[in-house]
């Protein structure tokens, strides 16, 4: 009787884990939903053209496809309001990868695209703060809102190359170039202690590229901006990697005694 009663409840959690499952699911078909009805709305309003229409659409398929592969993967109880914040963002960032993938054929009402944006920066910390306050903190949250913030970087730059030459891509492409060596030096891949200043610059990256594509100041402003961003980032990247080569060249055991030279 009482294996009957044990296969009873491996039954009923089985069933909670499919319920689960599938509600989570069902949040990013919204969210893909939603992507989906702002491209319908630049569209109509803008006149959007080919290329506009596809970057967007390729943008909301392939973030719906990533987001739930991992989603499956963590097997979270729930979405979580702090990933719904994300998400939110997430569609913000769909809306802004249009209008720059547009800008190669028209130049978008930099209104719209610099409101765009400008709310997907300002929510960069309400979901953290969420998380922290609602007790609903993971991983996977974690790396959702970083790759958020990494591939709007990536936009934004792209925006602004347009104007102030190939070089401002270095700011996009810096994290991807950061990912890719890792697989060849797998010692870039351990954690990194927490860093204010680290937090700063990453922040302080989508603000200038944001203040130069506004194209409010003049040509040479614009570029002196983009160059403290890229300057700043080289310097945060440069002192990350250096403590990680640090940390791989002592043993084990002693690696906790390292200074912690970038949690400041």
């Amino acid at each position: 009787m009482a294996l009957i009663n044990l296969n009873h409840t491996d039954d009923a959690y089985d069933a909670y884990d499919v319920c689960a499952a599938r509600s989570v699911q069902q949040e990013t078909a919204v969210g893909a939903g939603a992507q989906l009805l702002l491209l319908a709305l630049l569209g109509t309003a803008l006149g959007m053209g080919t290329a506009g229409w596809l970057t967007g659409l390729a943008f909301a398929f392939a973030g719906w496809a990533v987001l739930s592969r991992a989603l499956h993967r963590s097997r979270l109880p729930s979405f979580g309001p702090a990933n719904r914040v994300t998400l939110g963002r997430a569609t913000l960032v769909g809306g802004v990868t249009a209008l720059v993938a547009d800008s190669f054929r028209d130049a978008p009402p930099a209104s719209l695209l610099v409101g765009l944006t400008a709310v997907a920066l300002l929510l960069d910390g309400v979901d953290g703060k969420v998380a922290r306050r609602t007790g609903t903190s993971t991983p996977l949250g974690a790396r959702f809102d970083m790759e958020v913030d990494a591939f709007l970087i990536l936009v934004l730059s792209v925006y602004v190359a347009t104007d102030l030459g190939p070089w401002v891509l270095l700011i996009g492409g810096m994290r991807y170039v950061f990912v890719a060596a890792a697989r060849v030096w797998p010692w870039l891949t351990a954690p990194l202690p927490p860093s204010t200043a680290r937090k700063t610059v990453a922040a302080l990256q989508g603000v200038l590229l944001l203040l130069a594509g506004a194209d409010l100041l003049p040509r040479a402003a614009n570029a002196g901006v983009v160059a403290v961003a890229l300057g700043l980032l080289v310097w945060s990247f440069g002192r990350d990697v250096r403590w990680l080569w640090r940390r791989s060249r002592v043993p084990a055991a002693a690696a906790g005694a390292l200074p912690e030279l970038v949690a400041r």
